[in-house]
């Protein structure tokens, strides 16, 4: 089944379907790792055993193998990492499952803040040579922060590695999150032979398959296993006796502690050689939570709601090169989605008709018929939407914004050449309004070039590259030699109130509130001393009903 033909199927059904049981049939999740964990080759897997692609990818292609759907930049095939969030719906025994892919390096945590805002699960992956790594601890805390259900993969168990306890018992102590291992390994490393399940007691062996190709499964029932030497005695011993120490000591499955993100289904496998992948998408499809009730300005929205409503988390321009195009990616949160519907937009008052509303693919789009709460739609985006607005049928709804977190790196974004001084504008302003990077002003109004800041270098990289090759702009960066930036809460009042600042930087963001950026901690804390009445707040406020500045 091709992608197009995947999403169209994913579709279908809905429409002859009432509200409460097209949302039921719904799964929606966010994989969350560290770099190099395998994020981009189990999403891959999973869209293979889901059927919506015939051939899976690898990040780093060779000869004639097919690169990753999931990354669609050009940069992205040329570097080999995930660098951009893209959305993937396929279906799967009887359930849609909108599968939200997320960068994986770790300058690009925010595109991943704003994405975990539209999931209803995350899934953890681990190495399970390295257990958990810092990409993957800063990510948890955002899931915790919202109270999503986390599912663990842990992942390369074909290679040499860490024992499976010791991987579980990290996860409790560190993060504090109860595990329930779904299923157990057999082996390890180049002895891995397979899983035992844990609920049925079945061994699943696997076979290495042609590469990209779905892997061969085989149960056996643990009598079976034995009788046949299929997996030698020593290696299916020391798993069940695993077993029962897990079984003595270890939690219960609790489908409420999972669903408040408090209880962890552990799943071990390997994404590359297909190990474990399809019984993980089965028992987390059986497992997972349906899209819930959403936080809005007048409490929790449930998705049952007849009245339509979504917000933005996601703007993207030039998904498509050839017709310039920006899309506004929308988390459905409640009601019926209809094309050509008109909807309320929460931040301007303005009425606005959906004409051509797109179902996303990695960069594959096709016009959509319906769509329902846990979907996620593509709206042509001619510069009205902005990341966090709110989308709305009926009674007014405004969802809680996605607020902007403080950057670590700022270059002034310098433009050689005049005479391209509006493609310069119109790929800076585009770019900011996705979330690329933040970018800030100089108080002096005589500096007119834009001060791009950033989590890590590689979002500047990206920038550049984008204005070159989709604007025809190329740039120079000048680092400015700061690294903390903090917004004062109250506004210029505040700021002008305290006088002159000594060590620090003061700029305006696009919404033109005062930003002071700091070259390190120390000076940062100086300030606190000797100013403890200026509230500083390394979250930028979330804004309504104001238009941001263009350059």
């Amino acid at each position: 089944m091709t992608s197009s033909s995947s999403t169209a199927a994913a579709s279908a059904p809905g429409s002859t379907l009432s509200l409460a049981e097209a949302v039921a049939r719904r799964r929606n999740f966010a994989i969350i790792s560290h770099p190099d964990a395998g994020k981009t080759t189990l999403t891959e897997k999973l869209l293979l055993y889901g059927g919506a692609i015939q051939q899976a990818g690898a990040v780093k292609a060779k000869g004639e193998q097919r690169k990753v759907t999931s990354d669609w930049m050009e940069l992205e095939k040329q570097r080999g990492i995930s660098i951009t969030s893209t959305v993937l719906q396929f279906d799967y025994a009887g359930n849609t499952v909108n599968l939200l892919d997320t960068p994986g390096h770790q300058d690009f945590s925010e595109d991943t803040y704003r994405t975990l805002a539209a999931a209803d699960n995350a899934v953890m992956l681990e190495d399970a040579a390295k257990g958990l790594e810092p990409q993957t601890r800063k990510l948890f805390e955002v899931c915790r922060l919202r109270r999503v259900p986390i599912f663990t993969f842990i992942n390369k168990m074909d290679r040499p590695g860490r024992e499976p306890l010791e991987l579980i018992d990290e996860i409790e102590s560190e993060l504090g999150l109860t595990c329930w291992p779904v299923n157990w390994p057999i082996g390890s490393g180049d002895r891995f032979r397979g899983v035992i399940d844990r609920r049925s007691g079945d061994v699943i062996l696997f076979e290495r398959a042609e590469r990209g190709k779905q892997a061969a499964e085989r149960r056996l029932s643990v009598a079976q296993a034995r009788a046949t030497g299929a997996v030698e005695p020593e290696l299916l011993h020391q798993a069940l006796e695993e077993l029962e120490l897990l079984d003595g000591a270890g939690a219960e499955l609790d489908l409420e502690l999972v669903h408040a993100g408090e209880l962890s289904p552990v799943f071990f496998g390997s994404a590359m050689t297909n190990f474990g992948v399809r019984p993980f998408l089965d028992a987390f499809l059986e497992l997972a939570q349906r899209p819930v009730a959403r936080s809005g300005s007048d409490g929790p929205v449930d998705p049952l709601r007849e009245e339509f409503s979504g917000f933005v988390f996601k703007l993207q321009a030039n998904m498509d090169p050839r017709h310039r195009d920006r899309i506004a990616f929308v988390r459905v949160c409640s009601g019926r989605f209809e094309k050509d519907m008109t909807v309320r937009h929460a931040r301007t008052g303005k009425t606005i008709r959906l004409s051509r509303p797109q179902k996303l693919f990695g960069a594959d789009r096709e016009v959509v018929e319906d769509a329902y709460p846990g979907d996620v739609i593509g709206l042509n985006n001619p510069g009205m939407f902005a990341i966090g607005d709110t989308l709305y049928v009926g009674r007014k709804v405004e969802y809680e914004g996605i607020p902007c977190f403080s950057p670590e790196i700022f270059s002034w974004l310098r433009n050689p050449n005049p005479s391209a001084f509006k493609s310069f504008r119109k790929g800076v302003n585009e770019l900011r309004e996705e979330g690329a990077v933040q970018v800030l002003y100089d108080t002096d109004a005589s500096k007119r070039d834009p001060i791009l800041a950033a989590v890590g270098q590689l979002q500047l990289e990206v920038v550049q590259y984008r204005l070159e090759n989709e604007y025809g702009v190329p740039t120079r960066l000048e680092p400015l030699g700061y690294s903390v930036a903090r917004w004062v809460v109250g506004g210029w009042g505040a700021l002008e109130a305290v006088g002159r600042l000594f060590n620090c930087k003061t700029v305006r963001d696009a919404w033109d509130r005062p930003v002071l950026l700091f070259k390190n901690d120390w000076n940062l804390h100086q300030l606190a001393e000797d100013h403890p009445r200026l509230e500083l707040s390394a979250v930028a406020p979330v804004v309504s009903g104001v238009e941001p500045i263009a350059l």
